[in-house]
């Protein structure tokens, strides 16, 4: 099962459970919806022109921005160079349900990931007394430097 939905300029294939990155795309709540479907493919081998009622559903998982792309303009023989950088933005998006006439295809759901719970500050403790219990290293500190004498030309008569 997949479509093929039109975003920002540009066309993709997705299927559920896929993760797209598309140009800037408002969301609602982290939900973002492609209501722009050109095709749609229920089983392998047939595509079938999308209908008006179909809909690509997707969760926002990222917003950022791309990598640098140098923009380097250059005329010869005119002493004439530019350089620009541009950074594009981004949204990456999971795709979770397709649906056209009547069916929907939903994306697995990800297993939550489990928060980790920090050991209490009572283990830390004894480390702390451990350290503050080594004696003190002494210092070495270097010993002063002797100036160089001033050396003195012969005066010119």
């Amino acid at each position: 099962m997949y479509a093929v939905i039109r975003a920002g300029g540009k066309q993709y294939r997705v299927a559920p459970g896929d993760v797209i990155r598309v140009e800037t795309q408002e969301d609602k709540e982290g939900r973002v919806e492609f209501g722009d479907v050109l095709a749609v493919s229920a089983e392998a081998g047939s595509v079938l022109p999308a209908g008006s009622g179909a809909l690509v559903t997707g969760e926002v998982v990222e917003q950022g921005r791309g990598e640098k792309i140098l923009v380097f303009h250059y005329k010869r023989k005119k002493q004439y160079k530019k350089i620009a950088g541009h950074r594009q933005p981004f949204t990456s998006v999971r795709i979770t349900e397709i649906a056209f006439d009547g069916q929907k295809f939903t994306a697995p759901e990800l297993p939550k990931k489990e928060v980790k719970v920090k050991k209490e500050t009572a283990a830390a403790e004894p480390k702390a007394e451990a350290k503050s219990a080594k004696p003190a290293a002494k210092k070495k500190t270097a010993a002063p430097k002797k100036s160089a004498a001033k050396k003195t030309s012969p005066k010119k008569k």
